[in-house]
């Protein structure tokens, strides 16, 4: 019982078992499972710096203290694993594909939070031509975790999606898994809200003990 380890609150796990357990078949699961960097993508735009847009969310608390806990990716990269073995892959953390927002330069203890935010403005035009290239096609960067299960895959990176995808759709720090199942195949299960927050994060784990209280009846 663990559904609160994805997704706060979501019934993200719970989707998966009653799937799995009603005979559907996974295909694919994507999502924008962290809150910090929903709100992030969803705030940047074309002609903001990135820099800036990151400060406003640490100011704002949405941040861990250090931003770069969230935005090195190992927090969503531990809930594909979950969501992974779900699907009965075999996959370890560190033999997936994690693509890290925190430039080079600026990773490893050696470089202070201070000194991170100082520093982040010189790297802005990076994130700059990615977000511009995805408004020239149409289209938005989201920071996605993925599970492939047909190849067997699990990985973390941005990409890019169309003006039309429910990715796009999103707003403020909510979170979104998209299920992709045979039975789910032309129209997806789509699981959306809050993915953050104590008191959501208290309902998933409340809902655990509810399930292990029903799991172990009185004699």
């Amino acid at each position: 019982m663990y559904e609160a380890t994805v997704g706060a609150g979501l019934p993200i796990i719970s989707t998966l078992h009653g799937l799995l357990e009603t005979g559907d078949r996974v295909v694919r699961i994507e999502g924008i499972l962290s809150g910090t960097l929903s709100y992030i993508f969803n705030t940047y735009k074309p002609g903001m710096r990135f820099s800036d847009v990151v400060a406003g969310a640490k100011a704002r608390g949405y941040t861990e203290p250090d931003p770069r806990d969230d935005l090195s990716g190992l927090d969503v990269a531990r809930k594909v694993v979950i969501l992974a073995r779900e699907c009965g892959l075999e996959v370890e953390l560190e033999d997936m594909a994690v693509d890290s927002l925190v430039p080079e330069p600026l990773r490893g203890t050696g470089v202070s939070v201070e000194e991170y935010m100082k520093r982040l403005p010189q790297h802005d035009e990076s994130m700059a031509s990615k977000a511009a290239e995805a408004a020239a096609s149409g289209g938005v960067i989201r920071y996605v975790g993925c599970v492939d299960v047909e190849a067997g895959s699990a990985g973390v990176t941005l990409r890019t999606y169309p003006d039309s995808h429910p990715f796009a759709q999103l707003s403020g720090s909510d979170n979104m898994v998209v299920f992709t199942t045979e039975r789910y195949h032309d129209r997806p299960l789509i699981v959306r809200g809050p993915g953050a927050g104590a008191e959501v994060t208290a309902a998933g784990v409340f809902v655990d003990l509810l399930q292990v209280i029903r799991s172990h009846p009185r004699a």
